[in-house]
């Protein structure tokens, strides 16, 4: 008898594809095997799930309960385990979850991997527990009418929110801002904002800290005020923001308080999104170090959150750069930044950047002045278009750095990237299933995989970086 679809069922999981797709083999009364995947499931769980999905050959469940741990499941976990959208090996070995990384980017990538490809395995960071450098942390219920708290979303939710003011991911100091601010605010029982009703105050605490300089900035989101449904009217959120801004000025940190922040925000949307920010006290900027050079962060600049993984990161993107491209012409595509062109600066005769967002184009600008870098050039645009429109004032490159989002370069913008026809392209990927993708269109241009890695950026998530060099092919 086949499975049924809105029934329950039980089973171990078998292996996990990437990021969290849990495979689970379920026999029926006929004795058929039906392979399952469902979401969140671990290695060697045992766990019971419903059916939402029937498809021949892989049908899909959403995970009810683990019925057993994983025999991988051996260390402390935190009080948030398997409820916080964070991390998804919260219990298992640092050194397990590495080799659960490197067999998923393995098998996505193994069509185009021959033998006599170089590989320089998985790097792990050198932070595992409080390395990232930004948290946006949400004013909100447990759950529904429930107690009030400043954490995380719950895993798979979008109203309930879970306490992690004692995040293993975070720096301890955001533990701290974050339970002084809860607390602060619960004594004088400012509303938390429903997002359902629209109705309230307190909406977000964004954190960032640097991790080589310790400079840390805390941004405070509220409403603004202006209209009926907060219960407080402009002035008063102010003063109450001030008297914040005192108590933690009072605090000791581990690293070096250097801005507190008030950001309002009046859009329905549940996002960060800046109305108007004021300075209440330092500055709205602090400096994070990357390989010797200096970059400034905003509140609101792109900038990866793991800034000691990230130096692993682009240690690895510069090894791949060939000595025949050095002093030559690079471009760094979805340059965003730019830190990876400000990286590659010293050793190249100029790079170029192409970046879609404005602002990041501006940080990259402003950032390159910081360094004392002039020969990088950003323009920004999206990277087909300006690579059409500029194809006559650009000269061709040398060498091309990919750095694109989570989705890849895609269809469009590829092809053209590969007419370019230089020997080598670093091709540095966010998500392995885009890269995989986009290694049918690259290999079909003329390109193979010469040497690749991995970086683990995003400990205990199921999060990885991959690096490819691609060569051209040498034709007789």
């Amino acid at each position: 008898m086949a499975l049924k679809k809105g029934e329950i069922y039980t089973g171990y999981v078998d292996s996990i594809g990437f990021p969290n797709k849990g495979n689970i083999w379920v026999t029926d009364e006929e004795g058929e095997r039906h392979k399952v995947t469902v979401k969140n499931a671990l290695p060697g769980q045992k766990v019971s799930f419903r059916l939402t999905k029937k498809r021949s050959g892989n049908s899909e469940g959403l995970l009810k309960e683990v019925l057993e741990k994983s025999e991988y499941e051996t260390e402390t976990v935190c009080r948030n385990s398997g409820k916080c959208g964070g991390c998804l090996y919260p219990g298992f070995s640092y050194d397990k979850t590495l080799e659960i990384k490197e067999a998923q980017v393995k098998k996505l990538l193994e069509k185009y991997l021959s033998d006599d490809v170089i590989y320089d395995g998985i790097k792990g960071s050198p932070l595992c527990d409080g390395y990232r450098g930004k948290m946006e942390y949400t004013f909100g219920d447990e759950y529904r009418d429930g107690p009030k708290v400043l954490g995380l979303h719950k895993r798979g939710g979008f109203y309930d929110i879970v306490d992690a003011s004692d995040c293993r991911i975070a720096d301890e100091d955001y533990g701290k801002l974050v339970s002084h601010t809860s607390r602060f605010f619960a004594e004088r029982g400012v509303e938390f904002y429903h997002r359902m009703k629209h109705t309230g105050v307190l909406r977000h605490l964004l954190v960032r800290k640097a991790t080589k300089t310790g400079e840390l900035m805390a941004a405070l989101v509220t409403v603004s005020g202006n209209d009926k449904t907060s219960g407080l009217d402009a002035e008063q959120i102010d003063s109450l923001c001030n008297e914040w801004k005192d108590s933690l000025l009072s605090l000791e940190f581990k690293g070096t308080l250097t801005g507190v922040l008030h950001i309002v925000n009046d859009s329905q949307a549940d996002a960060i999104i800046c109305d108007k920010m004021d300075v209440l006290w330092g500055k709205d900027w602090f400096t994070e170090e990357l390989l010797g050079l200096k970059f400034k962060i905003t509140p609101f600049s792109f900038f990866q959150t793991n800034s000691r993984g990230a130096e692993v990161l682009y240690s690895l993107v510069r090894t791949y750069i060939r000595e025949d491209v050095k002093g030559g012409k690079v471009f760094d595509l979805y340059s965003g930044t730019g830190t990876i062109a400000q990286i590659l600066a010293p050793s190249a005769g100029k790079v170029t950047g192409v970046e879609i967002v404005e602002e990041a184009v501006e940080a990259a600008k402003e950032n390159a002045k910081l360094n004392g870098l002039d020969n990088c050039d950003f323009i920004v645009g999206d990277v087909f278009k300006v690579l059409e429109s500029y194809a006559d004032s650009l000269d061709s490159p040398d060498c091309i750095i990919l750095d694109p989002p989570r989705d890849g370069v895609g269809a469009k913008a590829l092809p053209r990237i590969l007419n370019y026809g230089v020997d080598h392209i670093v091709y540095v990927s966010c998500k392995p299933t885009s890269l995989a993708r986009d290694m049918e269109i690259i290999e079909a241009k003329g390109y193979h995989i010469a040497r690749w890695g991995m970086v683990d950026m995003f400990p205990f998530t199921g999060n990885i970086e991959t690096v490819v060099l691609l060569e051209k092919n040498v034709t007789e």
